[in-house]
Formats: structure tokens, C-alpha cells, sequence
């Protein structure tokens, strides 16, 4: 007779129906890409063991105890509603006038082994103090652009070059507490940087949601596989933007918003409650003698500390973008005169420009006097002729991504990919890149890795990127958060975008050392803890409170006055 452990193996296993593409990373087994899972996971199973799968996912999957296929549509029915109760949501570029779409989290996590991860922690840190040493060049003396390792079209030519902040010093020298970095794992099993985000990152608040209900409905594996918690990492961000904040301790920190009809509005709400600090729009702030205050029903009250969820330009209409109704007039004076801490500063825009990669290896090695630890895709800025040259041949397998990005002074333009493109289109575009090379830039298309998803009561492989976060720990290094956000494609295709229908996955790294069980979570609230809350009203929100309170009075009055007359009748 089969044991409960091969029986369950072969029912969940077994699910395994679509083959792995071709010439992609393997996440869940060791043999090369293009056997049919179906074949390899039955095989496993029949034989009562896990060879050809990777550790990490065999003791994932053998974690599950009795849980069938049926088993794992009802996790995948208890995720969804959860999504749902908790009104996890994210609008689409192109759909703002209509309703926020629910969030799309798959059942299965995207799992990172402890030797992966060192590779990837290494890689990632540095990459932060690179960027951290960029901007406080780009700001200051501009040694990259006299010594000619950075074009100055790719810099001051750049709209998320911002003049007005030249030559200021945020307080403790912290430019970019927050940086993301999105990773590709290639068919060789390297991984590869394809880009990275440096103004407002997103991801850190769905990421936490993420983990919250891909947990919950994997408890024993999460234990077993020895994943790494998160909140260390928010708690020591927290603590860096106080420690380096004008007022140290007795600092006041909110976190700026654009508002609910922002796409990434849950997540917002839902970061400003895990760190426990005030959620505010530009409206709820003011500048008096270069100090920021918070307008609350008690009066003003100073605020140290900015966490800027706004991308640059919008955050002061007085000195960058002056038809912005979102940011707060004379918020750089204020930074100017080192009374407020925003975390990240702006004018980091340029640093997100994909052209930027290509030129990243010698500045490396000039600023830091380090290689890369982690490479970056293969890129060509396409405003040089040697660049355009080594194009001739290879631009079939780039993506052509606009050197500016969406929302930096240019029209929204979305990544081409080339391998898609017949020789007309490729001879088009071709002489398009001859035309206005300086607004393109090609970059080597890396076939991304395949990692199972749960669709439909099957295993399904699907392309997916990989984004981490660097935090500042407040000592002049980063913590990079020990997790994440996997974005996965909807098809067997590689072009992976929330906004084009892909869903997310949550990131368990595993560790070999010990696992820091503390949480940010808040528990159980009582009315004696709301009681002992100080935390300020923003007038806006106590304005908005009011009405609601004043329109409910008359509801509840016209509801009586009508039962009244139907009770006379």
C-alpha cells in the first residue's frame, strides 16, 4: 500500500499539465527546460520520492499532508476571498475612470534558496550605495559627467534631473532610503538586473498583504521551509529616517499619498497602518518658515520626517511642477533650509532611465572601485552611433524601452519587444533609432524562469520577475528586505505587467540561521488602546468625519419621519 506522503505526491503532483517553455530557468526542478512537468512530477511521484525537483519545492509540496488538487482550489477560493474582505485593489493605467480591479495574488509562492539569496543580498546592496553615491554626484560636484562616464543628455538632459535641488544636502546625507531593483533569472541560472526604481517604489504594502495570505494558507510549509520574516527590515527603515530626521527621536513621520484615485491607493493605506504613522495628501500639510506642518483639529503640528509615496516633480508646484495640486508649495525650500527629512528625496528620476544600466559597470568601478556583483542586462543607449551599430544585427532580440520613462515630461510608451516584429517593422524601427536614437534604448531580452502557479486545479509554469527592495538601515548601508514581489505573466509569454492582466506571487526566502519571529502586526485593538492613541486628525479628515456624521443625522431623521407617517397611515 502507498503511504499518505506518495499517495498525496502523485495527487498533487500529477496536476503538472503544461510543459516548460523552451530555453527558461527551471525554479521547480534541476533537469534542463523543455521535459514536460506532467511526465517529471508523475515520475516523481511513482517512484515515492522527489528526484528532479528542487529541495525547496519538494519540501513544499510534501508539507501539504493530505491536500488534493480539490484541497487547493478551496485554498485558492479562501485567498481570493480574502483578497476581497480586506478590498485589496489596483487600478489600471488605462482604466482610471473606471472601478479599482482586485489585486492578483497566485496561490503558490515564488521560493528563493539561502545561496541564492546571499548572491542576490550581495548584489543588491551594492547596487544601493551606487545609486546612493550617483545621486549625491549628480547633485554635487558631477564628477561622471566631466570625467565623460555619463552622458549629459542622460543627466541634466534628463527631466528627472531636477535644477532646483542642485546643490542640496538632505539631513544626514540620505538621498534614497528606499530603492527597488526588478531581477531576471536567466536559462544559465544567473540573475540579471533588467531595471530599477528609485522615486516611489511600489510593492512595499501589497508585498506585506502578499505574505499575510499566502502564509496563512501554507502554515506548516512556511515553518518548514525556514522562511525569513519582514518586519526587522520595515522596523530598522523606520528607525534610519528618525535616527537621520532634523529632530531625531521626537520625530513626527507621515506618509504622503496622491490620493484614492491613485492606482496603488490600498497599498498606501495599508503601509501607513503597518508602520503606524500618518496618512496625509498635500493638502493636509503647509510650510511656515521653512518648517512642514501638519494641519490637524488642534492646530499645527511639525512633521519631521516625509515618507513620499509622489513621484517627484508633483511634490512641490512652487519650484517643479506648477499645475501639481498634489504636493506641497515650498516643500525643497524646506529641505534646502534641512527641516524635514523625504524619504526618497526627489530627483531620482534620471536613475530610473533604463539607458542608465549600460553605463553602470565603469561608474561602478570609479565610485566604489567594486564589479558588479549582480550584471545587468546587456543594454544600448541608442543615442550612440557605436551603440546603434552593435544594434544592426541584434535588435531582433531586445526590447526597445523609451529612454524616458512614462509621466517624465513624455507621452506614455510602452516596451516594444522585437522578437514579435517582422523585418518591415524591425527595418522601421531601425531607422526610427537612426532618427531619435537619444529617446530609445534597447535592452538584451532575457527569457525569464518558470515557477509553478496554481490556475484553473493545474499547475502551470509562468514567466516571472522578480522585484527587492533595499532599505536604509540608518548606518550608511542598506538591509535588503528578505522577500519581496514575484510579477507573473498571464500567458506562456515573457512580457510580465500588472497593468496588462499578469498577477503577483509572494517571495519566501529561506534561510539556514535563525528566523526573527517579532511582527509589525497590529493585534487586537480594545477601546482602552484607542483611548491611549495620540496619533493627530488631519482637519481634512476630521472635516470629511463631520459631514458624514451630519448626512447620517438627517438619513436617520428622514428614516424615522417616514416610518412615522407609514405607521399613521
Amino acid at each position: 500500500t502507498e503511504g499518505p506522503d506518495r499517495s498525496n505526491r502523485r495527487g498533487i503532483l500529477g496536476s503538472m499539465a503544461l510543459p516548460a517553455p523552451e530555453g527558461h530557468w527551471d525554479e521547480a526542478f534541476q533537469a534542463g527546460a523543455g521535459t514536460v512537468w506532467a511526465n517529471r512530477f508523475s515520475a516523481s511521484a511513482s517512484n515515492g520520492d522527489s528526484q528532479g525537483v528542487r529541495s525547496h519545492w519538494a519540501d513544499f509540496f510534501s508539507t501539504l499532508g493530505e491536500l488534493g488538487s480539490d484541497a487547493l482550489d478551496a485554498h485558492a477560493e479562501r485567498l481570493s476571498r480574502a483578497l476581497r474582505d480586506d478590498d485589496v485593489t489596483f487600478t489600471v493605467h488605462d482604466d482610471l475612470g473606471g472601478p479599482a480591479r482586485p489585486w492578483a495574488l497566485n496561490l503558490f509562492p515564488f521560493i528563493i534558496s539561502a545561496a541564492d539569496w546571499a548572491e542576490i543580498e550581495a548584489g543588491v546592496r551594492q547596487r544601493a550605495r551606487l545609486a546612493e553615491l550617483m545621486m549625491a554626484d549628480a547633485y554635487g560636484p558631477q564628477r561622471l559627467l566631466r570625467e565623460g562616464l555619463l552622458p549629459s543628455a542622460l543627466v541634466t538632459g534628463h527631466p528627472g534631473w531636477l535644477r532646483p535641488l542642485q546643490g542640496l544636502r538632505p539631513p544626514g546625507g540620505l538621498w534614497l532610503p528606499i530603492i527597488a531593483f526588478d531581477l531576471a533569472h536567466d536559462p544559465e541560472g544567473r540573475w540579471w538586473v533588467v531595471s530599477q526604481r528609485t522615486q516611489s517604489p511600489a510593492g512595499l504594502g501589497y508585498l506585506l498583504e502578499n505574505r499575510v495570505i499566502v502564509s496563512g494558507q501554507f502554515p506548516a510549509a512556511f515553518r518548514t521551509l525556514r522562511v525569513q520574516r519582514l518586519a526587522a527590515s520595515y522596523r530598522a527603515l523606520m528607525r534610519a529616517l528618525i535616527n537621520r530626521s532634523p529632530m531625531g527621536e521626537d520625530s513626527r513621520v507621515v506618509l504622503l499619498t496622491p490620493g484614492v484615485l491613485h492606482e496603488t491607493w490600498f497599498e498606501h493605506a495599508y503601509l501607513a497602518r503597518y508602520l503606524g504613522i500618518t496618512l496625509v495628501e498635500g493638502g493636509d500639510l503647509t510650510i511656515r518658515g521653512d518648517r512642514v506642518f501638519l494641519k490637524t483639529l488642534k492646530g499645527l503640528e511639525p512633521v519631521h520626517v516625509i515618507l513620499r509615496l509622489l513621484d517627484d516633480d508633483w511634490c512641490d508646484p512652487l519650484e517643479l511642477r506648477a499645475d501639481s495640486a498634489l504636493g506641497v508649495p515650498g516643500l525643497v525650500q524646506a529641505m534646502r533650509a534641512g527641516q524635514v527629512l523625504v524619504a526618497n528625496a526627489p530627483g531620482s528620476g534620471f536613475i530610473e532611465s533604463p539607458a542608465l544600466l549600460g553605463f553602470l559597470p565603469a561608474i561602478s568601478e570609479r565610485l566604489t572601485g567594486e564589479a558588479l556583483r549582480l550584471p545587468s542586462a546587456p543594454t544600448w543607449w541608442c543615442g550612440e552611433a557605436a551603440a546603434r551599430a552593435d544594434l544592426e544585427r541584434g535588435l531582433a532580440n531586445t526590447w526597445i524601452k523609451p529612454t524616458v520613462p512614462s509621466g517624465l515630461g513624455s507621452r506614455r510608451q510602452d516596451a516594444i519587444s522585437a522578437a514579435r516584429l517582422d523585418e518591415i517593422a524591425l527595418a522601421h524601427w531601425r531607422e526610427r533609432l537612426a532618427r531619435e536614437g537619444g529617446d530609445w534604448t534597447a535592452q538584451r531580452a532575457i527569457p525569464l524562469s518558470m515557477t509553478p502557479t496554481w490556475e484553473s486545479g493545474c499547475i502551470v509554469p509562468r514567466a516571472a520577475l522578480v522585484r527587492v527592495y533595499a532599505l536604509s538601515d540608518g548606518a550608511g548601508s542598506w538591509q535588503v528586505l528578505p522577500g519581496g514581489l514575484a510579477r507573473l505573466a498571464r500567458t506562456e509569454s515573457d512580457s510580465v505587467s500588472m497593468q496588462l492582466g499578469g498577477s503577483s506571487a509572494d517571495i519566501w526566502v529561506m534561510t539556514e540561521g535563525q528566523v526573527d519571529h517579532s511582527t509589525m502586526l497590529p493585534g487586537q485593538i480594545g477601546l482602552d488602546d484607542v483611548q491611549r492613541w495620540r496619533r493627530p486628525v488631519a482637519s481634512r479628515a476630521g472635516e470629511n468625519l463631520f459631514w458624514l456624521g451630519r448626512y447620517s443625522e438627517r438619513a436617520e431623521l428622514a428614516t424615522r419621519l417616514v416610518r412615522l407617517g407609514l405607521s399613521l397611515s
